[in-house]
């Protein structure tokens, strides 16, 4: 029964904390301040160049069921100088029929507190899924401060849908989660930004994080900041991922829409990343 009521716990989070925040009308963000990158010393920096990932820089730490699919390995692999995370149907699946796409992150490998991130990259074109470039630590899934660790959620790209309905579908929003995944969980919905072309072409997406909280960054540009739940202390890991709304590993209209209605030469669909940096203040040192 617990096993039940947490997944209806974290199916109602889902649907009124991502639901509800990215349809509520927004006032354009005024504040269009330019990234400084010269305060900056890079500390890590993937172009995707080689035939298969790095194995000391990333990792599939988790496999399997996923929300409305499943993340599986074998849906991300480089090609052309990119990282490819590729969404599709499989009737002969891993874990069985369904929808596959994938998420890698840099757990152990690379981890970081304070500095400034960014990943460029193309978005994949469909409704019920989305894609994401994310901060974590071990901590988010705890009943804990936002300072212990807080889910930084750089971009996500939920939106797509809204072309059906003849609306700006090229938004992207920035979030920022903490307290666990239950009942403590705590969210705030810091920016819905409009990229450019971003189904299409590359756009950076990026956020400066230190002692006095976060901003986020659109190509360069300053898009909203926050210090929601206390600032993250700890070093965090890199995250790319694409997930399908649902639960138990099938579909279900969410924040994206729903897979099942997207046309039926839509798949697969990619999401395509060209480079992840890390920066770390100049005058900092020894952490991460």
């Amino acid at each position: 029964m617990k096993h039940l009521f947490d997944k209806f716990i974290n199916r109602s989070i889902d649907l009124i904390h991502r639901g509800i925040v990215v349809y509520r009308a927004k006032k354009p963000y005024k504040n269009t301040n330019k990234l400084d990158l010269s305060k900056f010393t890079l500390t890590f920096e993937d172009h995707f160049d080689g035939d298969t990932l790095n194995p000391e820089v990333w990792t599939h730490f988790r496999q399997g069921e996923r929300k409305g699919g499943y993340w599986d390995a074998g849906q991300a692999f480089l090609r052309d100088g990119n990282l490819i995370i590729r969404t599709e149907y499989k009737e002969d699946g891993k874990y069985g029929p369904g929808w596959y796409c994938d998420r890698i992150d840099t757990r152990r490998l690379f981890e970081q507190k304070y500095g400034y991130f960014e990943c460029r990259c193309i978005l994949p074109a469909a409704q019920g899924l989305w894609a994401a470039f994310w901060l974590s630590s071990e901590a988010v899934r705890d009943f804990v401060p936002g300072r212990k660790g807080t889910e930084i959620d750089v971009f996500e790209s939920p939106l797509w849908h809204r072309i059906l309905k003849k609306k700006e579908n090229d938004l992207i929003t920035s979030n920022l989660h903490y307290g666990g995944y239950g009942a403590g969980h705590r969210y705030k919905n810091v920016a819905v930004t409009k990229a450019n072309d971003p189904y299409r072409q590359y756009n950076t997406f990026g956020v400066e994080w230190n002692e006095e909280g976060y901003i986020f960054y659109v190509n360069g540009r300053e898009t909203g900041r926050s210090r929601f739940g206390g600032v993250s202390e700890a070093p965090e890991y890199l995250l790319l991922s694409v997930e399908i709304d649902g639960v138990g590993g099938k579909p279900f209209p969410g924040w994206s829409g729903e897979i099942t209605k997207n046309a039926p030469d839509t798949f697969p669909v990619d999401f395509v990343v060209d480079y992840v940096r890390a920066y770390r203040y100049g005058s900092v040192s020894g952490d991460g």
